[in-house]
């Protein structure tokens, strides 16, 4: 099914400790990705320079993005790492549901790689009535703690990422029917879950949302690139990634320059066209560069690694919904097409003409899609029905 788009990006980010900024990101791959992006870099950086920057700068000033804020907690994962979760949604002022005896469900959402929660910033603005929304960091990212076990010598991966969203479910929703949305590294996240514990989707979960993710084979992504490009980017990548990580003072450095050099890698990675808000735009690379250089290398190595295919089989038979941009660079349409052949019934939405972060870019799109997934869920599993603020906006 092919549809209209709305979509931003996600890929790396800027900065470390805090301070610095991932500029080298921008100059490093930049490089490597000069066929696909030199034309419109050199377009973006020799006209109208100060123009931007002075657009950044009102935006930064003016705009709401990211504003929304819910009930904060921290959950500890296995290893002790602190992960920051905010409870959101009016229905948790009503401990019975909607008073028929039927539970509520329970919308756990999870980001992608170098975002935060504040990515589902659209989402969370149309599901806050009468529902039970759950918001959280990935460890590393956003407000949760860094990696205790990284910062010990264990290397990341999509497997711990499964249990820590598994301590969040079990602290904030320990009964009652689920749904889970993903997107990108968050899809990863929720297959690492139904491989770990398969029964929990047997027993609990209503419905799965996989937006803009894969289930494997993430090396033969070519981001865009010519072949020849695409083997250079595999092979010099996780070398550029260590070194990034461990050189603080160059990244710092080359803040200043990389900034624009950054802005336009940002937009083509997160964005399939060209009529997005400037101001979800400047919100997106403003996710991006909240994410420590650091924590970029950190999480880099995990996605050639990530394998779950065959962890699928949990969700079989459950109301699924498959939706990505048709212009996805970083995981393209056929990755869904192919997770969607694993799910007889699942519902497969292509956003023409959206690029990765498809929930920023079009997301009344989105919204309409989960809230008809939502609907889906609650009927499956006899959970209470839908409020109609929410229902209105199939």
């Amino acid at each position: 099914m092919s549809e209209a788009a709305d979509g931003p990006v996600e890929v790396v980010a800027k900065a470390a400790s805090g301070v610095s900024r991932a500029g080298v990101i921008g100059i490093s791959v930049g490089v490597l990705a000069a066929g696909a992006a030199a034309g419109v870099a050199i377009e973006r950086l020799t006209v109208g320079r100060a123009t931007r920057r002075r657009a950044r700068a009102e935006l930064d000033a003016g705009a709401p993005y990211g504003s929304l804020r819910g009930r904060p907690l921290t959950v500890a994962a296995p290893d002790g790492s602190e992960l920051y979760v905010e409870l959101d949604g009016t229905g948790w002022a009503e401990p019975d549901g909607d008073g028929s005896g039927a539970e509520p469900l329970t919308v756990v959402f999870c980001h992608g790689y170098c975002l935060n929660q504040d990515s589902w910033h659209f989402q969370r603005t149309a599901l806050r009535e009468g529902m039970r929304l759950v918001f959280w960091d990935q460890r590393s990212h956003g407000r949760s703690e860094r990696s205790r076990s990284y910062v010990a010598g264990e290397p990341a991966s999509i497997d711990q990422l499964g249990g820590d969203l598994k301590a969040v479910i079990d602290a904030v929703a320990p009964t009652g029917p689920l749904v889970l949305v993903g997107h990108s590294m968050g899809g990863m996240t929720l297959m690492a879950l139904a491989d770990q514990h398969p029964e929990l989707f047997r027993e609990r979960v209503a419905g799965v949302a996989l937006v803009g993710t894969l289930a494997g084979n993430w090396d033969q992504v070519s981001l865009g690139l010519p072949s020849a490009g695409a083997k250079l980017f595999r092979k010099a990548a996780p070398g550029v990634m260590r070194l990034l990580g461990r050189q603080v003072e160059l990244v710092e450095a080359t803040r200043r320059f990389g900034s624009d050099v950054t802005s336009v890698f940002y937009r083509r990675f997160s964005f399939g066209g060209r009529d997005v808000d400037p101001g979800v735009v400047r919100f997106a690379e403003q996710l991006l560069d909240a994410t420590p250089i650091d924590v970029v290398a950190e999480f880099y190595p995990v996605f050639g690694a990530h394998e779950k295919t065959a962890a699928l089989a949990a969700l079989r038979g459950l109301p699924v919904l498959v939706l990505a941009g048709t212009k996805d660079l970083l995981t393209p349409p056929v990755h869904s097409e192919a997770m969607a052949e694993q799910l007889p019934g699942a519902e497969l939405v292509l956003v023409e003409g959206a690029g990765h972060l498809v929930m920023l870019e079009r997301p009344e799109l989105v919204d309409r899609r989960l809230v008809d997934l939502l609907r889906r869920a609650a009927a499956f599993r006899g959970a209470a029905p839908l409020p109609s603020a929410v229902l209105d906006r199939i």
